[in-house]
């Protein structure tokens, strides 16, 4: 449960939408670069990001470096992120954009065709989801952000 106290340090992050109450989703798949699927309940116990972008979204350029280098935050330990394409963009296309961007530490997943993107209600790129340990989303960053700054990560890590 969310406390108030958390919901209100993040009231001045940008973009940053806490949910009023946890929201629960059954079945959420979404596939690596191999095309094997990989489950959401299998990182039950980890707070879990899923990062939706393509690599046309200017903003999800900009954000993606410090998504990268969110991963390697020693205080977020048990944090799992995963980038999603949901622009229909090759494995190739998508590695470009990777490569470019000097992303050394996220991996690169799927959703073809884009069932995440409709499960999830998704308005526009980026879009971030933010699940807790329970598997349950507690909030979104709608937009781009920098996950880099400091009262973001001092409010995630209440959830680690």
């Amino acid at each position: 449960m969310l406390s108030n106290s958390f919901a209100s340090e993040a009231t001045d992050i940008k973009n940053l939408v806490i949910n009023k109450e946890l929201k629960k989703y059954s079945d959420i798949r979404f596939l690596d670069i191999r095309n094997k699927e990989l489950n959401l309940n299998d990182y039950k116990g980890n707070l879990v990001i899923l990062n939706f972008w393509a690599t046309w979204c200017a903003p999800c350029k900009d954000e993606m470096p410090s998504l990268d280098l969110l991963s390697e935050n020693p205080n977020l330990d048990n944090l799992k992120i995963f980038p999603i394409n949901i622009g229909q963009d090759t494995y190739e296309k998508s590695l470009i954009f990777f490569e470019d961007l000097k992303i050394k530490n996220l991996e690169i997943y799927f959703d073809p065709p884009n069932t995440l993107a409709k499960k999830f209600k998704l308005r526009g790129l980026p879009t971030t989801i933010l699940f807790n340990k329970d598997g349950l989303e507690f909030a979104r960053i709608i937009g781009s952000i920098d996950f880099l700054d400091e009262k973001f990560i001092n409010w995630l890590s209440n959830f680690n």
